[in-house]
């Protein structure tokens, strides 16, 4: 366990966060010794001036420009898939996955991030309007070209996963080797949405831990994971859907050994998430610089096995 275990989320780089911002917060992760930034092409639409993304891979490239010496030492990571197709309009259509976007999508997206490689490039959400062999010959076509060096599954459910890579690997292309999905210490009800905008099939579940470790070349990485500073803030009191036995034994749980260690529940959820069978690699966005010195805190903070179990049995 370690801070380039830990994955910077660059979300609202370039709009809630101003460049000045942005560039500090890239800057002391990577001092930490962080090595991965992600983000998107999406990012952030729905609080854009212009109603479309763009903002953060642009300002992501403009700190590597700036920082020439540091690319090497990187794993950039971006996503296709979901920028709406009308600027400013949330209606549900997006651009989708075909060979077309994802081929020009993945131009464009080096163009701002200035580089000639992205090292792990997403499928943002699945798209069933396009044949899924569409989709992934178009990424390892890509792959095959050197433009990308790994291909991402987000949002995607276990069984699309596994054809894709089946589909992938019959065909000699680079099959998907991560996938990301949301998750946390605490769960919500099954079946039940936690809000409006929940990608349906979003959500870590026992056969996502399952594939994983039967494929320990896939990595698992996690988006939300502090789900929104609830377990920290009293002015972000968790989602109805967490409001269930289950989650009060997890939080006492969670609550005696943060208080154990000294360390606050959202640091002990990233450590917990970084310890874990199989390892799952959070994504944190942050704010502020504090904000961020307290995950990368959390990334080395060593749990011990009776420390895990006490935390695995709570129920």
């Amino acid at each position: 366990m370690a801070t380039s275990d830990l994955v910077l989320g660059a979300m609202f780089f370039g709009t809630r966060s101003d460049r000045a911002t942005s560039y500090a917060l890239l800057d002391r992760f990577v001092e930490a010794g962080g090595t991965t930034i992600d983000t998107a092409n999406c990012y952030a639409f729905w609080v854009s001036d212009t109603g479309s993304g763009g903002q953060s891979e642009a300002v992501v490239g403009d700190w590597l420009r700036l920082n020439q010496g540091l690319r090497d030492d990187l794993i950039i990571s971006t996503k296709v898939g979901m920028e709406p197709l009308v600027p400013g309009v949330s209606d549900g259509r997006v651009e989708g996955l075909s060979a077309e976007v994802v081929a020009h999508e993945c131009d464009l997206s080096r163009d701002r991030l200035g580089v000639e490689s992205i090292d792990v490039y997403w499928a943002h959400g699945e798209d069933r309007s396009v044949p899924l062999e569409e989709t992934v010959t178009a990424f390892g076509g890509l792959v095959t070209s050197g433009y990308v060096d790994r291909v991402g599954l987000s949002n995607h459910p276990t069984w699309r996963v596994e054809r894709a890579r089946a589909i992938a690997l019959a065909d000699g292309l680079v099959p998907p080797t991560a996938l990301q999905l949301t998750t946390s210490y605490v769960r919500p009800r099954p079946d039940v949405a936690v809000s409006g905008n929940d990608h349906r099939f979003g959500f870590v579940t026992d056969e996502t831990v399952d594939y994983v470790t039967e494929h320990p070349e896939i990595e698992l990485w996690a988006y939300g994971s502090l789900i929104q500073g609830s377990y920290d803030r009293v002015d972000r009191p968790f989602p109805e859907a967490y409001d269930h036995p289950g989650t009060t034994r997890r939080l006492e749980a969670l609550t005696r050994v943060a208080d154990r260690l000294g360390v606050t529940r959202g640091q002990l959820v990233l450590a917990w998430l970084l310890s874990s069978t199989p390892e799952i690699r959070p994504i944190v966005g942050v704010s502020s610089v504090g904000q961020l010195d307290e995950a990368l805190d959390a990334a080395t903070l060593e749990l011990s096995p009776e420390l895990l179990q006490e935390l695995d049995t709570a129920r």
